[in-house]
């Protein structure tokens, strides 16, 4: 999925296009997500793939929203980041590359896996 700089900019929050398009971050404990306890779907707010779903989602106590897994491990990439001097993980949306956050190894059972991920760059649908 290929926009330019300035298609997204119409489609996006000013918030949502830098952490969706340049890699930002939101402040922690601020995104509306991080504290949503209902049963539905988290989906990208660029292409509305969907992404986690509730039952994965725990509370890391990070700041941001955190699940041990994705919906489906195709609906997400990973890739190197050491844009802060350190080695991390960053995911990205495998449709449309939308910065979603980073995946940490200290995540709960069962798969010891934090997706630590920025509220902005989702929207969320109630559901069983």
């Amino acid at each position: 999925m290929k926009r330019t700089d300035a298609e997204w900019r119409e489609q996006l929050t000013p918030e949502q296009f830098q952490v969706a398009r340049q890699a930002g971050t939101e402040r922690p404990f601020t995104g509306e997500h991080n504290a949503r306890t209902e049963m539905g779907t988290y989906s990208c707010v660029c292409c509305g793939t969907e992404l986690f779903q509730s039952e994965a989602k725990f509370d890391a106590g990070c700041g941001w929203p955190s699940f041990f897994e994705p919906k489906d491990l195709a609906s997400v990439n990973t890739h190197s980041d050491t844009s802060l001097g350190m080695e991390r993980i960053e995911v990205t949306c495998a449709k449309c590359d939308a910065h979603l956050g980073h995946v940490f190894p200290d995540g709960p059972d069962p798969t010891g896996q934090r997706y630590c991920i920025n509220s902005v760059v989702l929207t969320f649908a109630k559901g069983d």
